[in-house]
């Protein structure tokens, strides 16, 4: 056998091997204006959007994974600071020069090379409209007395693939800055107790900006039927659960 063809051999290998990892979390597709957009539920709060062939990472978590077996990342983003999110080991994996890390500025601190965004800052990354939005708590505290997860210092992102709107929220509460979004087509809401929003708070804030779509993610032993109790009588929101414990 040549040089050449063993070459291709270990080219197609990968390939199938790279798919058939892919394979085994769940994929959601989308129609969008400007193409096709796929989502892969990895879990907890671990999501890949394949749009077009771009390649897009939200808070990659080795815990989850074995993420070299998955494709090298375009663009990531880390919501924010907790080792679940911001996972240096799983960046390591899916990182090349070429790729960009949408991160917050205390990420920065543990992190080189990244493009720093603050709650409501609005850029285009690789022809795709960014914005950040704030993710923080209002009621859920640790016993010190400090939130979970204080104001300023974590993002939710919403992303613009052609005529629609998908909002990944981070680790959040139902905050005025989340009721208040419009015309978002899919939303990705934390349901982590103690830590973000119970069943009933995600109903609250779905009432206020009235996604099309709805994925609790990153709901951990929360019970999802409680939400799909509290929304069975909305027609117009669709509850999708995937297994995003």
């Amino acid at each position: 056998m040549g040089k050449n063809s063993f070459r291709i051999l270990l080219i197609v290998f990968f390939f199938l091997f790279s798919s058939f990892a892919h394979a085994q979390f769940a994929i959601d597709e989308f129609e969008t204006s400007k193409g096709k957009l796929k989502i892969t539920f990895i879990g907890h709060a671990s999501l890949i959007f394949d749009f077009n062939g771009k390649i897009i990472y939200i808070d990659p978590f080795s815990d989850l994974a074995d993420y070299s077996k998955l494709p090298k990342a375009d663009i990531i983003f880390i919501t924010h600071d907790h080792r679940d999110h911001l996972d240096i080991k799983a960046l390591e994996k899916i990182r090349t020069g070429e790729s960009k890390l949408i991160l917050t500025e205390i990420c920065a601190k543990q992190v080189k090379g990244g493009i720093i965004m603050k709650n409501g800052d609005v850029q285009i990354i690789d022809g795709i409209n960014v914005k950040a939005v704030p993710a923080y708590n209002l009621i859920h505290k640790r016993d010190s007395g400090q939130f979970y997860h204080p104001k300023g210092d974590g993002n939710g992102y919403i992303l613009t693939f052609g005529d629609k709107l998908f909002y990944v929220a981070g680790d959040t509460e139902n905050i005025p800055e989340m009721k208040a979004l419009k015309d978002i087509y899919c939303a990705f809401l934390p349901m982590n107790l103690p830590y973000t929003m119970t069943p009933e708070m995600v109903s609250d804030a779905v009432r206020s900006f009235r996604p099309k779509i709805l994925y609790p993610y990153h709901y951990g032993d929360t019970d999802t039927s409680k939400l799909l109790n509290l929304l069975k009588d909305d027609k117009n929101v669709e509850v999708r659960i995937r297994n995003m414990k």
